[in-house]
């Protein structure tokens, strides 16, 4: 079960976050037992993230010992892959050294998963296949690795087109008891290819195939900031350039069937450094 979270420790703060249609205060909550002074709203499950502000007086966090990026409004993000343990720790580090902690509850999901009575194919990719696929993983490592000033971190975001689910995040198949991978992302099916989408959020253009590449095909990445980045798999056609700054809502591509796919279909990821999230915490349900 999903926990809509939002706490106060020790006091009380609010700057602005901005949101889709500009700066957009947040309400001082009620203060909370804790021992770090963060006030942070999320979605604290797996596959899901948070924003946080920093206390008046903090210099630095970090989440499980990795240092976080904050921003002039002692605002940061983070986030927790599907696969995470159920407890994470926070640390804030106040001028003078002092240190406090703060241990967050990460609620854990019940995934689809699908048993297969069947054994798992055995093999693995060819050396041929290999020699083209290193030069994308290279590609799109390459795109993550950029730091932009892209601020849509901030928004909440946006569905990027409406159709049938037909993939949903997470989701796994088990062959005689061996996982095979898990969807990284969300499917989003239209039925027709050419229909338009939107970014779901403000960011840059990090990566725009000008071919397709041999799984995702016509491949666009877009960096939101703080190590937030979407990618949007299968497209029939790119409509925006590496280094663009695009708006949340602004017409970016076009659904495809490009690479591995079986009809046109928007596979929709979302990452976080190295952590894959789940884009309906993002958006909420499809209205």
């Amino acid at each position: 079960m999903r926990l809509r979270l939002l706490a106060a420790v020790l006091c009380a703060v609010s700057p602005a976050f901005v949101g889709a249609q500009g700066p957009a205060p947040i309400a001082p909550a009620v203060p909370a037992l804790g021992t770090t002074g963060v006030t942070y709203t999320g979605e604290l499950t797996q596959g899901g993230w948070m924003r946080g502000i920093l206390p008046k007086g903090a210099v630095s966090v970090a989440l499980d010992g990795s240092p976080l990026p904050v921003d002039a409004n002692r605002a940061f993000f983070a986030a927790f892959d599907r696969d995470a343990p159920g407890s994470a720790m926070l640390s804030v580090r106040f001028a003078g050294g002092a240190v406090r902690q703060q241990p967050l509850v990460i609620t854990p999901r019940a995934w689809q998963i699908e048993n297969i009575n069947i054994a798992r194919a055995r093999g693995g990719p060819t050396e041929a296949f290999m020699a083209l696929r290193r030069p994308e993983l290279a590609r799109i490592d390459a795109a993550r690795a950029k730091v932009t000033d892209a601020q849509g971190w901030r928004q909440k975001f946006v569905w990027p087109a409406k159709g049938r689910i037909s993939g949903r995040f997470g989701s796994q198949r088990v062959y005689r008891g061996e996982p095979a991978a898990y969807h990284s992302g969300l499917d989003i099916s239209s039925g027709t290819s050419g229909t338009p989408f939107v970014a779901p959020a403000d960011g840059v253009v990090i990566l725009a195939a000008q071919s397709p590449f041999t799984l995702e095909g016509n491949l666009l990445m877009i960096d939101h900031g703080m190590g937030l980045n979407s990618a949007f798999l299968h497209c029939s056609a790119i409509l925006v350039k590496e280094g663009d700054h695009v708006r949340q809502g602004q017409v970016i591509a076009r659904i495809g069937a490009t690479g591995r796919a079986t009809g046109p279909h928007l596979h929709w990821s979302i990452k976080w450094r190295d952590s894959r999230l789940d884009p309906l915490l993002f958006t909420g349900p499809m209205n």
